[in-house]
């Protein structure tokens, strides 16, 4: 094989390389969470219904022990692992939340307070709350929280020790003893990515319990993108 034809075959094997690690950091090291987008579709003022469960883990990750959101797609209906969705800019957003995991308290009782939302008032099982008392009773699981528009909801949980024992184990949950929330509150008008917390420290084994899937976009971390 003559030193042209040698050199060639190595540059080509070199950047098949270089490609190759492209690809993987690309695809599953800057590779975000899906995006599930509200806005197909929607008229100007109509409001979006955007539903999500959070669960006590979830077989959709390399971490099936991490707790975890789903987002449901408002056009197959299927959950998908993410707590990143889109939704127009000022519009109503109706949200449902199906808390199937178990309670823990909150280290601090503001974040036990409804904040935010259309009335400050969110329903819980059909029942209207403006807080919950985490430390009095077996009630908040986690809160679905966006600081930059002051928008914080206790999730309400399982209540009991038996619920508590025989929680949803295969995730998406689609049964097993879980509390239901409703509230609603409108999308700031200003386009961007709003980031979405949790402020109930439920990372086990980190230090603090912040860490794991509480630091982790998609699991107990996301953002609520807003379209113009």
């Amino acid at each position: 094989m003559s030193l042209p034809v040698r050199v060639g075959t190595l540059l080509v094997a070199f950047l098949a390389v270089v490609g190759g690690a492209i690809f993987v950091v690309i695809h599953f090291f800057l590779a975000g969470p899906p995006v599930v987008d509200y806005t197909s579709g929607v008229a100007p003022g109509q409001a979006v219904n955007v539903v999500l469960q959070e669960d006590p883990q979830n077989q959709a990750s390399n971490h099936p022990d991490w707790v975890s959101y789903f987002v449901q797609d408002p056009k197959t209906k299927q959950w998908v692992h993410t707590l990143v969705f889109k939704v127009p800019a000022g519009a109503r957003v109706n949200m449902t939340i199906l808390g199937y995991d178990g309670c823990t308290p909150l280290r601090n009782p503001f974040w036990g307070k409804v904040t935010g939302t259309i009335g400050n008032s969110a329903t819980i099982d059909g029942k209207t709350v403006r807080a919950l008392d985490s430390w009095k009773t077996c009630s908040v699981g986690h809160t679905f929280s966006i600081p930059s528009i002051n928008l914080n909801v206790p999730m309400g949980s399982p209540t009991t020790v038996a619920e508590n024992n025989n929680l949803c184990g295969t995730s998406p949950c689609t049964s097993g003893p879980h509390a239901t929330m409703k509230f609603s509150f409108i999308a700031p008008k200003t386009p961007g990515s709003y980031l979405v917390q949790c402020r109930v420290p439920c990372g086990g084994g980190y230090v603090t319990g912040f860490g794991g899937p509480m630091q982790a976009i998609g699991f107990m971390t996301g953002q609520m993108e807003v379209a113009s």
